[in-house]
Protein backbone atom coordinates (compact mmCIF):
# COMPACT_ATOMS: atom_id res chain seq x y z
CA UNK A 1 0.00 0.00 0.00
CA UNK A 2 2.93 2.52 1.14
CA UNK A 3 4.58 1.53 -2.61
CA UNK A 4 1.28 1.94 -4.47
CA UNK A 5 0.92 5.43 -2.43
CA UNK A 6 4.30 6.47 -3.21
CA UNK A 7 3.62 5.57 -7.06
CA UNK A 8 0.71 7.35 -7.46
CA UNK A 9 2.18 10.71 -5.21
CA UNK A 10 5.26 10.50 -8.21
CA UNK A 11 2.58 10.46 -11.05
CA UNK A 12 0.69 13.70 -10.11
CA UNK A 13 4.50 14.89 -9.13
CA UNK A 14 5.54 14.19 -12.72
CA UNK A 15 2.09 15.61 -14.05
CA UNK A 16 2.48 19.12 -11.93
CA UNK A 17 5.76 19.85 -13.15
CA UNK A 18 4.95 18.78 -17.11
CA UNK A 19 2.05 21.23 -16.77
CA UNK A 20 4.22 24.12 -15.80
CA UNK A 21 7.27 22.99 -18.06
CA UNK A 22 4.40 23.19 -20.94
CA UNK A 23 2.58 26.42 -19.62
CA UNK A 24 6.70 28.09 -19.28
CA UNK A 25 7.03 26.97 -22.65
CA UNK A 26 3.57 28.51 -24.16
CA UNK A 27 4.40 32.06 -22.39
CA UNK A 28 7.79 31.79 -24.04
CA UNK A 29 5.73 31.02 -27.05
CA UNK A 30 3.90 34.37 -26.77
CA UNK A 31 0.59 32.80 -25.80
CA UNK A 32 -2.02 35.35 -25.05
CA UNK A 33 -3.57 34.06 -21.63
CA UNK A 34 -1.08 32.47 -20.36
CA UNK A 35 1.25 35.54 -21.01
CA UNK A 36 -0.26 37.87 -18.50
CA UNK A 37 1.03 38.12 -15.82
CA UNK A 38 -1.10 37.43 -12.18
CA UNK A 39 -0.68 39.28 -9.40
CA UNK A 40 -2.57 39.07 -5.68
CA UNK A 41 -5.92 41.10 -5.26
CA UNK A 42 -5.25 44.27 -2.92
CA UNK A 43 -7.62 43.03 -0.71
CA UNK A 44 -5.38 40.00 0.09
CA UNK A 45 -2.13 42.39 0.39
CA UNK A 46 -3.34 44.47 2.56
CA UNK A 47 -4.44 41.86 4.53
CA UNK A 48 -0.80 39.96 5.23
CA UNK A 49 0.42 43.14 5.44
CA UNK A 50 -1.16 44.36 8.46
CA UNK A 51 -1.08 40.66 9.92
CA UNK A 52 2.66 40.97 9.34
CA UNK A 53 3.06 44.50 10.74
CA UNK A 54 0.35 43.49 13.71
CA UNK A 55 3.04 40.64 14.56
CA UNK A 56 6.00 42.79 13.78
CA UNK A 57 4.54 45.06 16.28
CA UNK A 58 3.84 42.54 18.95
CA UNK A 59 7.20 41.42 18.69
CA UNK A 60 8.61 44.70 18.66
CA UNK A 61 7.26 45.82 22.14
CA UNK A 62 8.26 42.73 23.87
CA UNK A 63 11.57 41.69 22.98
CA UNK A 64 13.69 44.33 25.38
CA UNK A 65 12.08 42.68 28.04
CA UNK A 66 13.49 39.36 26.92
CA UNK A 67 17.28 38.32 28.50
CA UNK A 68 19.92 36.31 28.16
CA UNK A 69 21.39 34.28 31.12
CA UNK A 70 24.88 32.69 30.91
CA UNK A 71 25.77 30.68 33.70
CA UNK A 72 28.81 29.37 35.08
CA UNK A 73 29.05 26.46 37.77
CA UNK A 74 31.88 23.60 38.85
CA UNK A 75 31.43 20.66 38.02
CA UNK A 76 33.47 17.69 39.92
CA UNK A 77 34.53 14.44 38.21
CA UNK A 78 36.22 11.54 38.68
CA UNK A 79 39.39 10.24 36.62
CA UNK A 80 39.86 7.16 35.23
CA UNK A 81 43.27 6.24 36.35
CA UNK A 82 44.03 3.97 33.72
CA UNK A 83 42.79 6.69 31.41
CA UNK A 84 41.17 6.04 28.03
CA UNK A 85 43.10 2.66 27.67
CA UNK A 86 40.35 0.69 29.14
CA UNK A 87 37.42 2.59 27.20
CA UNK A 88 39.01 0.55 23.87
CA UNK A 89 36.41 -2.10 22.76
CA UNK A 90 39.01 -4.17 22.62
CA UNK A 91 40.13 -4.91 25.92
CA UNK A 92 36.29 -4.38 26.76
CA UNK A 93 35.77 -7.62 25.33
CA UNK A 94 37.99 -9.61 26.79
CA UNK A 95 38.05 -7.93 30.38
CA UNK A 96 34.86 -6.35 30.34
CA UNK A 97 33.12 -3.27 31.29
CA UNK A 98 33.74 -2.92 34.50
CA UNK A 99 37.39 -3.17 34.52
CA UNK A 100 39.90 -0.46 34.59
CA UNK A 101 36.80 1.58 36.42
CA UNK A 102 38.77 1.76 39.95
CA UNK A 103 38.72 5.34 42.34
CA UNK A 104 40.47 7.89 40.48
CA UNK A 105 41.60 11.33 41.71
CA UNK A 106 38.77 13.85 41.60
CA UNK A 107 38.87 16.92 39.14
CA UNK A 108 36.82 20.14 38.83
CA UNK A 109 36.08 22.01 35.85
CA UNK A 110 34.24 24.71 34.73
CA UNK A 111 31.12 24.54 32.83
CA UNK A 112 29.01 26.98 31.01
CA UNK A 113 25.11 27.00 29.80
CA UNK A 114 22.64 29.36 28.61
CA UNK A 115 18.72 30.51 29.12
CA UNK A 116 16.94 33.40 29.01
CA UNK A 117 14.85 35.32 30.91
CA UNK A 118 12.17 37.92 31.69
CA UNK A 119 12.55 41.15 33.16
CA UNK A 120 8.88 41.53 35.44
CA UNK A 121 9.84 44.69 37.55
CA UNK A 122 11.53 48.19 36.85
CA UNK A 123 14.06 47.42 39.69
CA UNK A 124 15.55 44.25 38.15
CA UNK A 125 13.77 41.48 39.12
CA UNK A 126 13.90 38.37 36.55
CA UNK A 127 11.96 35.61 35.91
CA UNK A 128 13.55 32.10 34.49
CA UNK A 129 13.56 28.70 35.10
CA UNK A 130 15.30 26.91 38.14
CA UNK A 131 16.98 24.35 35.70
CA UNK A 132 18.60 27.56 34.14
CA UNK A 133 20.42 28.97 36.88
CA UNK A 134 20.34 25.55 39.51
CA UNK A 135 24.00 25.08 41.20
CA UNK A 136 25.30 28.21 39.26
CA UNK A 137 28.25 30.47 40.89
CA UNK A 138 28.21 32.74 38.45
CA UNK A 139 25.19 34.26 36.37
CA UNK A 140 25.83 36.61 33.89
CA UNK A 141 22.93 38.79 32.75
CA UNK A 142 23.05 40.78 28.92
CA UNK A 143 19.70 43.02 28.24
CA UNK A 144 18.40 43.42 24.49
CA UNK A 145 20.78 46.96 24.42
CA UNK A 146 23.83 44.54 25.09
CA UNK A 147 24.55 46.16 28.55
CA UNK A 148 25.57 43.05 30.54
CA UNK A 149 25.14 42.45 34.66
CA UNK A 150 25.96 40.18 37.20
CA UNK A 151 22.82 38.76 38.53
CA UNK A 152 21.98 37.05 41.82
CA UNK A 153 19.11 34.23 42.77
CA UNK A 154 16.73 35.68 44.76
CA UNK A 155 14.81 32.10 45.08
CA UNK A 156 13.79 28.80 43.68
CA UNK A 157 11.19 26.45 43.41
CA UNK A 158 12.02 22.79 42.10
CA UNK A 159 8.22 21.87 42.20
CA UNK A 160 6.90 24.22 39.45
CA UNK A 161 10.80 24.44 38.03
CA UNK A 162 10.99 28.51 37.93
CA UNK A 163 13.55 30.97 39.65
CA UNK A 164 13.73 34.77 40.24
CA UNK A 165 17.00 36.39 40.26
CA UNK A 166 18.04 39.95 40.66
CA UNK A 167 20.48 42.93 38.62
CA UNK A 168 21.66 46.09 40.08
CA UNK A 169 19.77 48.00 37.46
CA UNK A 170 16.59 50.40 37.48
CA UNK A 171 14.37 51.62 34.88
CA UNK A 172 14.35 48.27 32.73
CA UNK A 173 11.74 47.40 29.97
CA UNK A 174 9.22 45.78 32.02
CA UNK A 175 7.14 42.87 30.16
CA UNK A 176 2.75 43.51 30.67
CA UNK A 177 1.68 40.33 32.52
CA UNK A 178 -1.40 39.01 30.32
CA UNK A 179 -4.38 36.12 31.82
CA UNK A 180 -3.07 32.48 30.72
CA UNK A 181 -6.14 31.46 31.88
CA UNK A 182 -8.08 33.09 28.88
CA UNK A 183 -5.46 31.08 26.59
CA UNK A 184 -7.51 29.05 24.20
CA UNK A 185 -6.46 26.22 21.93
CA UNK A 186 -5.36 27.99 18.54
CA UNK A 187 -4.40 31.07 20.35
CA UNK A 188 -1.17 32.89 18.37
CA UNK A 189 1.48 33.02 20.17
CA UNK A 190 5.04 34.24 20.13
CA UNK A 191 8.14 32.59 21.80
CA UNK A 192 11.04 34.79 22.53
CA UNK A 193 14.62 33.89 23.73
CA UNK A 194 17.81 32.40 23.05
CA UNK A 195 18.57 29.10 21.30
CA UNK A 196 21.88 28.24 21.29
CA UNK A 197 22.77 31.44 22.29
CA UNK A 198 21.18 33.45 19.88
CA UNK A 199 19.83 36.59 21.48
CA UNK A 200 16.46 37.99 20.63
CA UNK A 201 15.06 35.33 18.74
CA UNK A 202 11.42 34.95 17.79
CA UNK A 203 9.54 32.16 16.29
CA UNK A 204 5.47 32.42 16.20
CA UNK A 205 3.28 29.35 16.34
CA UNK A 206 -0.16 28.44 18.16
CA UNK A 207 -1.28 27.09 21.41
CA UNK A 208 -1.68 23.56 20.90
CA UNK A 209 -3.44 22.46 24.06
CA UNK A 210 -3.84 24.37 27.63
CA UNK A 211 -3.61 22.18 31.36
CA UNK A 212 -0.69 19.42 30.39
CA UNK A 213 -0.06 17.44 33.24
CA UNK A 214 1.42 14.39 33.62
CA UNK A 215 4.64 15.43 32.12
CA UNK A 216 7.13 14.65 34.25
CA UNK A 217 8.97 17.52 34.17
CA UNK A 218 8.15 19.14 37.91
CA UNK A 219 5.70 18.57 40.85
CA UNK A 220 3.17 20.91 39.97
CA UNK A 221 2.12 20.86 35.91
CA UNK A 222 -0.21 23.15 34.34
CA UNK A 223 1.82 23.61 31.24
CA UNK A 224 0.86 25.57 27.69
CA UNK A 225 1.79 23.32 24.82
CA UNK A 226 3.05 24.96 21.61
CA UNK A 227 4.35 24.38 18.60
CA UNK A 228 6.13 27.48 18.62
CA UNK A 229 9.88 26.31 17.77
CA UNK A 230 11.28 26.35 21.47
CA UNK A 231 15.36 25.23 21.33
CA UNK A 232 17.93 24.50 24.08
CA UNK A 233 18.50 28.40 25.27
CA UNK A 234 14.87 29.22 24.71
CA UNK A 235 14.31 27.84 28.82
CA UNK A 236 12.87 30.57 30.95
CA UNK A 237 12.13 32.92 27.78
CA UNK A 238 8.87 34.28 27.18
CA UNK A 239 5.21 33.08 25.71
CA UNK A 240 3.73 36.07 24.92
CA UNK A 241 0.04 36.55 23.33
CA UNK A 242 -1.16 38.51 20.07
CA UNK A 243 -1.38 41.53 22.53
CA UNK A 244 2.48 41.50 23.97
CA UNK A 245 1.23 39.95 26.92
CA UNK A 246 3.60 37.60 29.17
CA UNK A 247 1.10 34.45 29.32
CA UNK A 248 4.30 31.76 29.87
CA UNK A 249 7.93 30.92 30.65
CA UNK A 250 9.06 28.38 27.86
CA UNK A 251 10.30 25.67 30.35
CA UNK A 252 11.10 22.47 27.83
CA UNK A 253 10.74 20.54 24.52
CA UNK A 254 9.90 16.96 23.45
CA UNK A 255 12.46 15.95 21.72
CA UNK A 256 13.77 12.58 20.30
CA UNK A 257 16.92 14.33 18.91
CA UNK A 258 17.60 17.27 21.35
CA UNK A 259 15.93 20.14 18.92
CA UNK A 260 12.91 21.46 18.08
CA UNK A 261 9.96 18.61 16.98
CA UNK A 262 6.99 20.66 16.88
CA UNK A 263 6.06 20.41 20.69
CA UNK A 264 7.38 23.02 23.71
CA UNK A 265 5.95 23.43 27.11
CA UNK A 266 5.57 26.49 28.87
CA UNK A 267 4.73 27.46 32.94
CA UNK A 268 1.33 29.34 32.21
CA UNK A 269 1.83 33.13 33.87
CA UNK A 270 -0.49 32.89 36.55
CA UNK A 271 1.08 30.18 38.09
CA UNK A 272 4.28 32.01 38.06
CA UNK A 273 3.25 35.07 38.53
CA UNK A 274 2.13 33.43 42.02
CA UNK A 275 4.92 31.62 42.76
CA UNK A 276 7.46 35.03 41.88
CA UNK A 277 5.30 36.97 44.25
CA UNK A 278 5.58 34.45 46.92
CA UNK A 279 9.61 34.15 46.45
CA UNK A 280 9.83 38.08 46.36
CA UNK A 281 8.09 38.56 49.59
CA UNK A 282 8.85 35.69 51.73
CA UNK A 283 12.14 34.31 49.91
CA UNK A 284 10.47 31.03 49.43
CA UNK A 285 7.18 29.66 47.72
CA UNK A 286 4.27 29.27 50.13
CA UNK A 287 1.49 26.87 49.68
CA UNK A 288 -1.59 25.73 51.16
CA UNK A 289 -2.05 22.40 52.41
CA UNK A 290 -4.96 20.23 52.49
CA UNK A 291 -3.63 16.77 54.52
CA UNK A 292 -4.94 13.91 51.74
CA UNK A 293 -3.63 11.77 49.58
CA UNK A 294 -5.56 11.29 46.39
CA UNK A 295 -6.02 9.78 43.01
CA UNK A 296 -7.98 9.80 39.78
CA UNK A 297 -10.69 7.57 39.10
CA UNK A 298 -11.09 4.48 37.38
CA UNK A 299 -14.42 2.79 35.56
CA UNK A 300 -14.05 -0.03 39.05
CA UNK A 301 -13.18 2.25 41.26
CA UNK A 302 -16.62 4.32 40.16
CA UNK A 303 -18.66 1.03 40.17
CA UNK A 304 -17.12 0.27 43.39
CA UNK A 305 -18.02 3.39 45.11
CA UNK A 306 -21.11 4.07 42.87
CA UNK A 307 -19.80 7.38 41.59
CA UNK A 308 -21.47 8.58 38.75
CA UNK A 309 -19.12 11.61 37.91
CA UNK A 310 -16.63 11.49 35.70
CA UNK A 311 -14.61 14.01 36.69
CA UNK A 312 -12.56 14.59 40.55
CA UNK A 313 -9.98 13.54 42.61
CA UNK A 314 -10.47 10.53 44.96
CA UNK A 315 -9.52 11.31 48.33
CA UNK A 316 -7.15 7.38 49.26
CA UNK A 317 -6.22 9.08 52.44
CA UNK A 318 -6.63 11.13 55.86
CA UNK A 319 -3.95 12.77 57.55
CA UNK A 320 -4.33 12.68 61.14
CA UNK A 321 -4.73 16.45 62.71
CA UNK A 322 -5.04 18.05 59.06
CA UNK A 323 -6.89 20.50 57.65
CA UNK A 324 -9.20 17.85 56.03
CA UNK A 325 -9.12 15.56 58.72
CA UNK A 326 -10.28 18.37 61.35
CA UNK A 327 -12.88 19.45 58.65
CA UNK A 328 -14.38 16.02 58.30
CA UNK A 329 -13.13 14.95 54.86
CA UNK A 330 -12.75 10.77 54.34
CA UNK A 331 -11.46 7.98 52.76
CA UNK A 332 -13.89 7.61 49.67
CA UNK A 333 -14.73 10.90 49.54
CA UNK A 334 -14.69 12.41 45.68
CA UNK A 335 -13.49 15.85 45.66
CA UNK A 336 -15.70 17.00 42.34
CA UNK A 337 -15.09 20.98 43.03
CA UNK A 338 -13.17 23.98 45.29
CA UNK A 339 -14.73 27.28 46.30
CA UNK A 340 -17.24 26.40 42.61
CA UNK A 341 -14.29 25.52 40.59
CA UNK A 342 -14.68 22.35 38.77
CA UNK A 343 -12.01 20.03 40.05
CA UNK A 344 -10.82 17.95 36.46
CA UNK A 345 -8.71 15.46 38.10
CA UNK A 346 -5.66 14.87 40.44
CA UNK A 347 -3.25 17.42 39.53
CA UNK A 348 -5.95 20.39 39.14
CA UNK A 349 -7.15 19.73 43.08
CA UNK A 350 -3.10 19.89 44.09
CA UNK A 351 -2.77 22.63 42.10
CA UNK A 352 -5.70 24.15 43.51
CA UNK A 353 -4.91 23.94 46.63
CA UNK A 354 -1.39 24.88 46.42
CA UNK A 355 -2.23 28.31 45.27
CA UNK A 356 -4.46 28.96 47.93
CA UNK A 357 -2.82 30.84 50.74
CA UNK A 358 -2.68 29.46 53.74
CA UNK A 359 -5.35 30.26 56.42
CA UNK A 360 -7.77 30.72 53.58
CA UNK A 361 -11.07 28.99 54.09
CA UNK A 362 -12.16 27.05 51.35
CA UNK A 363 -15.31 25.13 50.58
CA UNK A 364 -14.91 21.22 48.91
CA UNK A 365 -17.94 19.50 47.55
CA UNK A 366 -17.51 16.15 47.55
CA UNK A 367 -19.66 12.96 46.56
CA UNK A 368 -19.73 10.93 49.52
CA UNK A 369 -21.95 7.54 49.30
CA UNK A 370 -23.86 8.95 46.25
CA UNK A 371 -24.45 12.11 47.65
CA UNK A 372 -23.55 15.25 47.11
CA UNK A 373 -22.08 17.84 49.80
CA UNK A 374 -20.00 20.90 50.82
CA UNK A 375 -17.51 20.65 53.47
CA UNK A 376 -15.50 24.19 54.74
CA UNK A 377 -11.77 23.40 55.28
CA UNK A 378 -9.32 25.91 56.37
CA UNK A 379 -6.20 25.30 54.93
CA UNK A 380 -2.96 24.70 56.47
CA UNK A 381 0.70 25.79 55.35
CA UNK A 382 2.40 22.98 53.20
CA UNK A 383 5.71 22.12 54.97
CA UNK A 384 8.18 19.53 52.92
CA UNK A 385 8.26 16.35 55.16
CA UNK A 386 11.88 15.26 54.92
CA UNK A 387 12.38 11.49 55.69
CA UNK A 388 16.31 10.80 55.98
CA UNK A 389 17.16 8.40 53.36
CA UNK A 390 19.67 5.64 54.82
CA UNK A 391 22.25 3.84 53.03
CA UNK A 392 22.45 0.33 54.83
CA UNK A 393 25.51 -0.85 54.49
CA UNK A 394 25.92 -4.22 55.82
CA UNK A 395 28.36 -6.64 53.44
CA UNK A 396 25.85 -9.01 51.77
CA UNK A 397 24.04 -8.23 48.29
CA UNK A 398 22.01 -5.76 49.60
CA UNK A 399 24.79 -3.20 50.01
CA UNK A 400 24.51 -0.05 48.16
CA UNK A 401 20.72 0.41 48.56
CA UNK A 402 19.97 3.86 49.79
CA UNK A 403 15.85 3.49 51.06
CA UNK A 404 13.05 5.68 53.13
CA UNK A 405 10.50 5.59 54.45
CA UNK A 406 6.72 5.60 52.77
CA UNK A 407 5.83 8.77 53.60
CA UNK A 408 2.44 10.61 52.85
CA UNK A 409 3.85 13.20 50.06
CA UNK A 410 6.07 10.24 48.63
CA UNK A 411 3.08 8.02 48.18
CA UNK A 412 1.02 11.11 46.24
CA UNK A 413 4.11 11.81 44.14
CA UNK A 414 4.98 8.31 43.20
CA UNK A 415 1.14 7.36 43.05
CA UNK A 416 1.81 4.15 45.36
CA UNK A 417 -1.25 3.13 46.36
CA UNK A 418 -2.61 4.01 50.66
CA UNK A 419 -2.34 0.24 51.82
CA UNK A 420 1.22 -0.59 49.98
CA UNK A 421 3.41 -0.79 52.62
CA UNK A 422 7.16 -0.84 52.66
CA UNK A 423 10.61 1.69 52.22
CA UNK A 424 11.19 3.17 48.43
CA UNK A 425 14.41 2.56 47.29
CA UNK A 426 16.24 6.46 46.18
CA UNK A 427 19.48 4.98 45.12
CA UNK A 428 21.76 2.05 44.05
CA UNK A 429 25.48 2.27 44.34
CA UNK A 430 27.06 1.36 40.69
CA UNK A 431 29.18 -1.28 43.11
CA UNK A 432 26.22 -2.54 44.66
CA UNK A 433 25.58 -6.50 43.59
CA UNK A 434 21.34 -5.03 43.13
CA UNK A 435 23.01 -2.94 40.11
CA UNK A 436 21.03 -3.18 37.21
CA UNK A 437 18.19 -5.08 38.94
CA UNK A 438 17.15 -2.84 41.54
CA UNK A 439 16.08 0.90 40.59
CA UNK A 440 14.89 4.16 42.23
CA UNK A 441 10.85 4.20 42.57
CA UNK A 442 10.85 0.53 43.71
CA UNK A 443 9.43 -0.47 46.87
CA UNK A 444 11.21 -3.26 48.84
CA UNK A 445 7.60 -5.13 50.54
CA UNK A 446 9.50 -8.09 51.79
CA UNK A 447 12.84 -9.64 52.24
CA UNK A 448 13.17 -13.26 52.37
CA UNK A 449 9.55 -13.50 52.88
CA UNK A 450 9.71 -10.91 55.92
CA UNK A 451 6.88 -8.15 55.88
CA UNK A 452 8.64 -4.82 55.56
CA UNK A 453 6.72 -1.99 56.95
CA UNK A 454 9.32 0.29 57.23
CA UNK A 455 12.70 1.19 58.35
CA UNK A 456 12.85 -0.67 61.20
CA UNK A 457 11.56 -3.96 59.74
CA UNK A 458 13.93 -3.52 57.00
CA UNK A 459 17.34 -3.07 58.50
CA UNK A 460 16.28 -5.46 61.13
CA UNK A 461 15.85 -8.21 57.83
CA UNK A 462 19.00 -6.57 56.23
CA UNK A 463 21.41 -7.27 59.40
CA UNK A 464 20.20 -11.37 58.88
CA UNK A 465 21.72 -11.63 55.92
CA UNK A 466 25.08 -13.34 55.21
CA UNK A 467 27.76 -12.26 52.58
CA UNK A 468 27.13 -14.93 50.22
CA UNK A 469 23.20 -15.64 50.67
CA UNK A 470 20.81 -14.70 47.59
CA UNK A 471 17.89 -13.02 48.58
CA UNK A 472 14.45 -13.11 47.60
CA UNK A 473 12.64 -9.91 47.41
CA UNK A 474 8.95 -8.80 46.97
CA UNK A 475 8.97 -5.60 44.86
CA UNK A 476 6.22 -3.40 44.01
CA UNK A 477 6.95 -1.80 40.40
CA UNK A 478 5.19 -0.12 37.78
CA UNK A 479 1.58 -0.89 39.28
CA UNK A 480 2.35 -5.00 40.37
CA UNK A 481 4.45 -6.68 42.60
CA UNK A 482 7.14 -8.81 41.67
CA UNK A 483 9.67 -11.41 43.37
CA UNK A 484 13.75 -10.66 42.47
CA UNK A 485 16.73 -12.51 43.71
CA UNK A 486 19.93 -10.83 44.44
CA UNK A 487 23.24 -12.82 45.42
CA UNK A 488 26.21 -11.24 45.59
Amino acid sequence: MQFRMNQQHDVRLYSIVLALVLTGAFVLAGGPAAAKERSPSPESTALLGKLSQALADVAESARPSVVNISTTSTVTMEDNPHGDLFDDPFFRRFFGDQFGQGPGRKRSFKSEALGSGVIVSENGYILTNNHVVKDADEIKVILFDKREFKGKVVGTDPKTDLAVIKVNAKDLPVMRIGDSSKLKTGDIVLAIGSPFGLNQTITMGIVSAVGRSNVGIADFEDFIQTDAAINPGNSGGALVNSSGQLVGINTAIFSTSGGYMGIGFAIPVDMAKSVMDSIIKHGKVIRGWLGVSIQNLTPDLAKSFGIKQEKGALIAGVEKDSPAGKAGLKRGDFVIALDGKPVEDVTTLRNMVAGTAPGKKVTLTVVREQKEMTIAVTLGEFREKKMPAKKVDYDNALKGLTVQELSSSIREQAQLPEDLNGVIITGVAADSPAQGILQPRDVIMEVDQKEIKGLADYEKAVSTIKKHDTVLLLVYRGGASIYITIKE
